[in-house]
């Protein structure tokens, strides 16, 4: 199966899970990752035991990529030269991976964030609103700003969206500490830090560490101009190298790498559902407000859950302003 949800009897992970983390527990977790190395070594990190109504749950999910301030513009119609008109807005934190690791807190997963932050007010805005929302947040502060992300909203819940990533591409993979990797049942990768460099090599770094502990690795696309503009057989022999369990894309994101990808292949439709390794799944109704953020949502479910939650997830990120649950 593409995921692993832990229930009764099936705890047996959870139990190693629980006895490690009583056994390391011994200083303040509270500490950020851009602090002192040594510090960190001297506190490894291990995941916890979540129950979520009665079911105990012992996936964590580790994501690696952007944080981003999330401006969302919801119009109402047009603009044009000269022209005024209302909007509702929402701003907070956002970023692919951001979102995913968000949604999989919410659905019941423990969570855990890597990336590169600014040193701005926007990225302390951003940390302090992904780890109210359960998330470990990790990786280096660097003097700079933190990227944004404006998405326009049309009024059918169709979106444009426009991003400066700031300082989150220039992650290094020596900044990288293995521990936080440790436990890690999954790793989700933004395709968008795998088509610049130095984030595509940390992003191996984190993936090797991974797969070097039995850990699972899945990868969504994300961009299809993005995939035009870096190559398209570049990123799919760098595809090839990481061996990603999943990989989510969209219709125009698949044929702009070419049709085929390595492992399984969760193909996002929209309205019209997705499919995963072949087996077709229909959307669930949802009064559409927003598609923002859906396929992060889509990402997180089928990860802690598989198909069901993946379709649950979408349905209730679209029927909401903004990407985050």
């Amino acid at each position: 199966m593409a995921w692993r949800v832990l229930e009764g009897g099936k705890a047996d992970c959870v139990a190693r899970r629980a006895l490690r983390a009583a056994t390391s527990r011994g200083g303040d977790h509270g500490r950020g990752a851009d602090q002192p190395a040594e510090d960190e070594r001297a506190q490894p990190i291990r995941p916890a035991t979540v129950v979520v109504h009665g079911t105990i749950v012992g996936v964590l999910i580790c994501t690696l990529g952007d944080l981003l301030l999330d401006v969302i513009v919801l119009t109402e119609g047009a603009a044009g030269p000269d022209s005024e008109g209302s909007v509702e807005t929402r701003v907070g934190a956002g970023g692919q991976s951001a979102n995913v690791a968000a949604w999989a807190a919410e659905l019941g997963a423990e969570s855990r964030f890597v990336g590169k932050r600014g040193s701005d007010g926007a990225a302390e805005l951003t940390a302090r609103e992904l780890a109210g929302r359960g998330v470990e947040v990790l990786g280096p502060v660097e003097a700079g700003r933190s990227g944004v992300v404006v998405s326009l909203v049309s009024p059918d819940g169709n979106r444009t969206m426009l991003s400066d990533r700031g300082v989150s591409p220039f992650l290094r993979a020596e900044e990288l500490e293995v521990r936080w990797f440790g436990g890690c049942d999954w790793l989700h990768l933004s395709g968008y830090s795998l088509l610049r460099r130095p984030i595509e090599e940390a992003a191996a770094k984190a993936t090797g560490a991974v797969q070097a502990q039995g850990g699972r690795v899945s990868v969504d696309l994300a961009t299809a101009a993005g995939i035009a503009e870096y190559g398209p057989e570049r990123l799919l022999g760098r595809l090839e190298l990481l061996r990603p369990d999943v990989v989510f894309a969209n219709e125009g994101e698949l044929a702009a790498i070419g049709g085929r990808v390595p492992g399984t292949l969760v193909l996002k439709r929209g309205a019209n559902g997705f499919s995963a390794d072949g087996q077709e799944h229909d959307a669930l109704d949802a009064d559409v407000v927003d598609t923002t953020g859906a396929g992060d949502a889509l990402a997180a479910g089928y990860l802690v859950g598989g198909p069901e939650l993946a379709a649950k997830a979408a349905a209730r990120c679209v029927a909401q302003l903004g990407a985050m649950p």
